[in-house]
């Protein structure tokens, strides 16, 4: 897995219990996995269709550097399934695993468009 991406922990994205907050976390993988699709696809006008099962592992703290990766799956005639897993950068010790991703190529209606490459 290539970790294209990495964010910084800081005070606006911890939760009460002064750990990353698991809807920062969430929204960081949706923006770099639309970003990675759309640059698979060679589209920027994708929604995000499916996220399978969660899984939090452990946890990030005030400082720390996280790492996000991104792998293609499959690619379909409108969608891309892409995997992703989210690590401390420093220990290497993974945070969160999303098995998979679905994100859809729609056109200027909202409708599934046919992107070319599956």
């Amino acid at each position: 897995m290539k970790y294209l991406n990495r964010r910084a922990v800081k005070h606006a994205d911890l939760n009460p219990a002064a750990k990353l907050f698991g809807g920062a976390l969430l929204s960081w993988i949706d923006e770099e996995a639309a970003i990675y699709a759309s640059c698979q696809l060679s589209t920027s006008r994708l929604v995000t269709k499916y996220m399978s099962e969660i899984n939090f592992l452990s946890s990030a703290v005030l400082g720390d550097i996280v790492e996000i990766g991104i792998e293609t799956v499959t690619i379909g005639r409108t969608s891309i399934t892409l995997t992703c897993e989210v690590r401390n950068k420093e220990s290497k010790q993974a945070i969160i695993r999303v098995e998979q991703i679905v994100m859809v190529a729609v056109d200027p209606n909202g409708r599934p468009w046919a992107h070319g490459l599956g």
